[in-house]
C-alpha cells in the first residue's frame, strides 16, 4: 500500500482540529496496512514525529469518546470503528495500482458473443484481484440461442436438463418422467434435441415409446425455457469469490462469517443495494451497521458498489463485499476502472454482434 498523503504534512503547522484528523487518518492507514491495533508510539514512528506520544494519546482519548476509535484491551492500541472508516471513505481519493492496470488490460482476452460467461469470468477475476466477494446485477441479453443440451439421471424417473446458450449461459430444469430410462435413451434424447434445433441428424430410438417420451421431454424443456426467458421480473444476479472472506481474521468466527454471508445468500437484499447504486449512478459504500437491515446488526463488513453501462444507459451494478478493513482508496479506484472496462466491452460487443438487451420493470422505470 502506498504511504498516506497526509504523512508529508507537518502536523505542527496544521490547526488543532486538522491535526486530530490527520492523526485519525494516519491510524486508519496504518491499521489497513497491518490489521493490528495501533499504539501512540507506533503511530509516532510511522510519520508523526512532530507530535509527542502523550499528545497522540490525548487525541486517541478524544477520538475514542467521539466514537471513532476503540480498544480491545485496556493497555492495547486503538482500532478504527465503522464511524472512522466512514470518515476515511468519504475523504479518500481513489487510486489505481499498477497491478490493477495490468489486470484490466487482460480482463476480456477473447472476442465473441458469449457475453454472459465473459461477465461472469470478469467477476471472478475482480474477486481474485480484490480478494473480496463479488455480486453483479445483469440485464437479459436477446438473440441468445440454445447451443447444446445435456441430460443427467438424478433418479430413475428424475432427469436434469442442462441447456447451454450462445452467450455462455447455463440453464437447468428438473424433469420427472413416468418410467425409468438408461444412458442410451439420454444420449439419444440429446441427439433428438440437436436434430430439432437443426444441429445434427435425427436419432434412431429403440421403439416408438422412447421416441414419444423424447418428444414430450423436448416440449416440456423448451416451453419452460421460453417462458423463463420471456419472463424477466428481476435482474439476474452473478456471484463470485465467496470463499475469499475466509482469509480475513474478521471472519474467522463462524457467527461473524454467517452474518456477512447472509447478504450473499439473499438475492432480494443484493438487488436492493445494487438498484440503489444504479439509481444514484455513482459509486456507493455501506460500512458496518449502514448495511442493516440487509445484514444483522454488528456485522463488521462493508459493501462497495459501482454502476456499469451500455451506451451510457445504466444496466446494472457491481458489488464488492469484504471486511470494514478495506483499502478503500485502492478498492474505489479498482471498481471504477473495472466498471469503465466492462461498460466499454459490453457496448462494443452488443454493437458488433447486433445484440439487444432487456431490463426488468423496476430498472426501466428508474432509468426514465
Amino acid at each position: 500500500m502506498k504511504s498516506a498523503n497526509f504523512k508529508s504534512l507537518s502536523t505542527r503547522k496544521l490547526p488543532k482540529t486538522d491535526r486530530e484528523q490527520a492523526v485519525l487518518l494516519g491510524l486508519i492507514e496504518l491499521y489497513l496496512k497491518t490489521g493490528k491495533p495501533v499504539g501512540s508510539q507506533t503511530l509516532q514512528e510511522a510519520g508523526f514525529q512532530s507530535l509527542s506520544t502523550a499528545t497522540i494519546r490525548n487525541y486517541f482519548s478524544k477520538m475514542e469518546d467521539g466514537g471513532y476509535l476503540k480498544q480491545q484491551h485496556t493497555s492495547g492500541g486503538r482500532i478504527p470503528t465503522a464511524k472512522a472508516f466512514r470518515l476515511y471513505a468519504d475523504q479518500c481519493k481513489p487510486v489505481i495500482e499498477q497491478r490493477s492496470v495490468e489486470f484490466l488490460k487482460h480482463l476480456f482476452p477473447k472476442e465473441g458473443k458469449a457475453i454472459a460467461s465473459a461477465l461472469h469470468r470478469a467477476a471472478e477475476g475482480l474477486s481474485e484481484q480484490s480478494q473480496c466477494a463479488i455480486f453483479v446485477s445483469s440485464p437479459r441479453f436477446d438473440q441468445d440461442f440454445i447451443q447444446d443440451v445435456r441430460f443427467l439421471a438424478l433418479e430413475p424417473t428424475q432427469l436434469l436438463s442442462v441447456l447451454i446458450t450462445d452467450f455462455g449461459l447455463i440453464r437447468t430444469e428438473t424433469i420427472y418422467i413416468d418410467d425409468p430410462v438408461d444412458q442410451n435413451f439420454l444420449r439419444s434424447t440429446e441427439e433428438y434435441f440437436r436434430w430439432r434445433m437443426k444441429n445434427g441428424e435425427k436419432p434412431l430410438f429403440r421403439n416408438d415409446f422412447e421416441a414419444k417420451m423424447a418428444q414430450r421431454i423436448y416440449n416440456e424443456v423448451m416451453v419452460r425455457h421460453v417462458v423463463g426467458y420471456a419472463n424477466f421480473p428481476v435482474e439476474d444476479i452473478l456471484r463470485a469469490g465467496l470463499s475469499k472472506l475466509l482469509a480475513y481474521p474478521e471472519f474467522n468466527d463462524a457467527a461473524a462469517l454467517a452474518k456477512s454471508l447472509s447478504l450473499l445468500e439473499d438475492e432480494a437484499q443484493m438487488r436492493i443495494l445494487l438498484r440503489d447504486c444504479a439509481k444514484k449512478n455513482n459509486l456507493v459504500a455501506w460500512i458496518g451497521d449502514e448495511l442493516c437491515p440487509h445484514v444483522p446488526e454488528g456485522s463488521e463488513c462493508a459493501v462497495v458498489a459501482v454502476p456499469y453501462h451500455i451506451n451510457q444507459t445504466v444496466i446494472g451494478a457491481i458489488g464488492l463485499l469484504g471486511p470494514m478493513r478495506l483499502p478503500y482508496r485502492e478498492i474505489f479506484g479498482l471498481l471504477q476502472a473495472f466498471s469503465d472496462t466492462v461498460s466499454r466491452k459490453l457496448t462494443e460487443t452488443l454493437y458488433k454482434y447486433k445484440i439487444s438487451f432487456r431490463q426488468n420493470d423496476a430498472l426501466q422505470l428508474e432509468n426514465k
